[in-house]
């Protein structure tokens, strides 16, 4: 893969017009990933603005440091996830942000190239995990979960209709076969299990599954509801809180957090969606939301 289609952002333009950095502000990137968005954001803030980057990928980070390095003391690189966004800014001294991004999507090197089995596609170690220091990877899940509790996180972390027989046959896969350990064993499995009346048209019958161990194995619900809750508050007044999201329960999540905060007034009664011109060059693009809300002024602010 070249080295250009791993730093393609999404709705770089959107972002940076929404998130609308300045000279002297004080910006965080929650998922830094290969650093696109950062880079813009720290161009617009010249020549004093910085960036607090937080991504818990390590080849992601490496990546963006390398990307990131004629910035120089402006960018603060956090190897940690965004949940830890209020008591890691105190730990670095910042009292007041200017805006907070998140793009809560998976990178091209995620996905394409970093072996641990985020995608369906060829056939790679189930990990799955952002941060291979953290606990349990995907395998442990699925080789460890009752049949039950894997219905349940495929139906409501993946909205799959048919988790059941899938979880059903994972089981009874592992008892047969032994315990799963590549991502080709998962995708057969999803495939038997799913009749070919039930295949989705537009997406590969093993996506949603994919996406529903992720989630479970790097607990992202939950890092999103706290960061959406404690993000507000190292926000100063008037700053952005930009949000990107790539399926329907992340857009849910942040609609309602939006909606219900006090302390924010909604920007986008829509969310703003990539053009045909993007889309066309970047097929991820097509299902990213950007939803972004502005912390009022006077009533809010550490």
């Amino acid at each position: 893969m070249a080295e250009g289609e791993l730093h393609r952002p999404v709705l770089l333009d959107e972002v940076v017009e929404w998130l609308a950095p300045v000279d002297g502000g004080v910006y965080v990137d929650g998922n830094l990933g290969l650093g696109g968005h950062a880079e813009r954001i720290l161009e617009k803030s010249a020549p004093d603005g910085v960036l607090v980057g937080f991504d818990w990928d390590a080849a992601a980070m490496a990546r963006a440091r390398q990307r990131l390095a004629r910035f120089g003391d402006r960018v603060h690189f956090v190897r940690r996830n965004f949940a830890t966004i209020k008591e890691t800014l105190a730990e670095l001294g910042f009292g007041g942000v200017n805006g907070l991004l998140l793009d809560l999507g998976l990178s091209s090197l995620q996905l394409d190239v970093s072996g641990r089995g985020f995608s369906f596609k060829g056939d790679e170690r189930l990990d799955m995990r952002m941060d291979e220091r953290e606990g349990r990877t995907a395998a442990d899940l699925l080789n460890s979960a009752g049949q039950d509790e894997l219905a349940d996180i495929f139906y409501y972390y993946g909205e799959e209709r048919q988790a059941r027989p899938i979880a059903a046959r994972i089981v009874a896969s592992r008892q047969q076969e032994g315990p799963f350990t590549s991502t080709a064993q998962l995708v057969r499995a999803v495939e038997a299990a799913v009749p070919r009346r039930f295949h989705p048209k537009k997406i590969h019958v093993a996506t949603k599954v994919f996406q529903a161990l992720r989630i479970a194995v790097n607990r992202e619900l939950e890092n999103l509801e706290r960061v959406l809750r404690d993000g507000v508050e190292v926000l100063s007044p008037g700053a952005r809180f930009c949000v990107i999201t790539f399926h329907s329960l992340e857009d849910r999540m942040v609609k309602q957090a939006f909606n219900s905060h006090a302390a924010l007034r909604v920007l986008t009664k829509k969310p703003i969606v990539a053009g045909p011109a993007e889309v066309a060059v970047n097929s991820r693009a097509r299902s990213a939301k950007l939803r972004v809300a502005e912390v009022r002024r006077g009533d809010h602010g550490p």
